[in-house]
Parts: structure tokens; C-alpha cells; sequence
């Protein structure tokens, strides 16, 4: 539930950084055939929507490349239980 919630941050750093991440993963994956087929882009009547779509695109696989390569957090109740566990091990019962 807790990595739900960071995929579904959507401030503006966040954003900053799935269009960074995902811009490198398209660059990585082949910039050069998407810069070939841009000069037939430049004659289209809808550009504007293209380039919304590209960017909505961009964040897509910026979230996937983020959650790729970040390391999950541990669930919540997972830690609660270890400091329970550890309190109990040293004898603390009031904390």
C-alpha cells in the first residue's frame, strides 16, 4: 500500500523526476528512430495533442523506470512489529 502511494504522488518534483527518468529510458531505448520519424511530426495539424500525449507518455515510463530500480519500503506494520519485538527483547513494556 505504501508504494502504491508514492506511484501516485503527483507533485511537481515528482513529476519533474518521472519526466527526467522517463525521457532517459526513451533516450536509452532508441532516441535516434523517434528523432527520424519527428521531421513527419512537424507537418501534423494536431501537435499540440501529440506532444500532451508524448509527455503523459514520458511520466508512464518515467514511473516505470523509478520503480524499477527503487528499492521498495518496508510496509508499516512490518516495522512496527520489529520495534515491538525488539522493545519486548529488552525487557521494555512502558514504550
Amino acid at each position: 500500500m505504501v508504494h502504491q502511494e508514492r506511484r501516485d504522488d503527483d507533485s511537481a518534483g515528482s513529476r519533474l523526476l518521472q519526466l527526467a527518468a522517463g525521457a532517459a529510458d526513451l533516450a536509452y531505448g532508441g532516441l535516434s528512430s523517434v528523432l527520424r520519424d519527428g521531421r513527419n511530426l512537424l507537418g501534423r495539424a494536431d501537435v499540440a495533442e501529440l506532444a500532451a500525449e508524448g509527455q503523459r507518455e514520458l511520466r508512464a515510463r518515467g514511473r516505470l523506470v523509478l520503480d524499477r530500480v527503487a528499492a521498495p519500503q518496508p510496509a508499516h506494520l512490518e516495522v512496527l512489529a520489529r520495534h515491538a519485538a525488539a522493545r519486548r527483547a529488552t525487557g521494555d513494556r512502558h514504550a
